[in-house]
C-alpha cells in the first residue's frame, strides 16, 4: 500500500496529522489538474486554480462526515475530479441567474471543451445535466467524462485513474461523446 493510500485511509478515519501530511503529497497533482481545467474557463473567471484545489481538498478530507473509504490513489483523484466538477457547476449556477441575464443555449461536448474562450456557464450546466443522465445509463463512461472534461486529464491519465486500459478508455470516450452529443441537442 502506498504512502498516499495509507494517509488517505488515516485522514478518512479522522486523523488530522494524516490530512496535513497528505496535502504536500497530492497538492502538485491536484493543482496541475485545476490549472488545466481553469485554463479552459472564460476570461475574467473569479475562481482561481489554487482556490479550486483548496476547496476540492477541503471537501475531500476536511471534516467529511463518514468514511469515504478511499480505494487508493486513483479513487482519490477521481473523487477530486468530482469535487472540482461540483465546485465549477455551483459557480456556473451562481453566475447563471436571471438577474445576471441568464440565457439557454445547448452545445455539443466538443464545442464546450474546445472553445478558446472557455465554456459559458450554460454549457457547463448543460453538460452537467446530460452527464447526470449518462451516469444512469453508464456510470463508467460518466466517470471518464468527469475526469476528462472537469479535471482536464488526458485519455491515458483518465484510463489510469479508472483502472482501465487506454483502449477501453478510448472506447468509453467515443461512446460518451456520441451519447452526450445526442442528448445535448446535436
Amino acid at each position: 500500500m502506498s504512502d498516499v493510500t495509507q494517509l488517505l485511509d488515516a485522514a478518512a478515519a479522522g486523523d488530522p496529522a494524516a490530512a496535513a501530511e497528505l496535502l504536500p503529497l497530492v497538492y502538485s497533482e491536484l493543482h496541475k489538474l485545476a490549472t488545466r481545467r481553469m485554463a479552459a474557463e472564460a476570461p475574467g473567471q473569479t475562481l482561481q486554480a489554487t482556490a479550486l484545489v483548496h476547496e476540492a481538498y477541503l471537501r475531500l478530507v476536511g471534516g467529511a462526515a463518514g468514511d469515504p473509504g478511499w480505494a487508493g490513489r486513483g479513487h482519490f483523484f477521481a473523487a477530486a475530479a468530482e469535487a472540482m466538477r461540483r465546485i465549477l457547476v455551483e459557480q456556473a449556477r451562481r453566475k447563471d441567474t436571471l438577474k445576471r441575464g441568464a440565457r439557454t443555449e445547448r452545445v455539443d461536448l466538443d464545442q464546450a471543451v474546445t472553445r478558446t474562450a472557455g465554456p459559458h456557464p450554460d454549457d457547463v450546466l448543460a453538460v452537467d445535466e446530460a452527464l447526470n443522465r449518462l451516469a444512469e445509463a453508464d456510470p463508467q463512461a460518466a466517470e471518464l467524462v468527469k475526469l476528462r472534461f472537469f479535471a482536464g486529464l488526458t485519455g491515458d491519465e483518465a484510463a489510469a485513474a479508472l483502472g482501465v486500459s487506454p483502449r477501453t478508455a478510448d472506447f468509453l470516450w467515443a461512446y460518451a461523446r456520441a451519447w452526450l452529443f445526442e442528448h445535448l441537442g446535436g
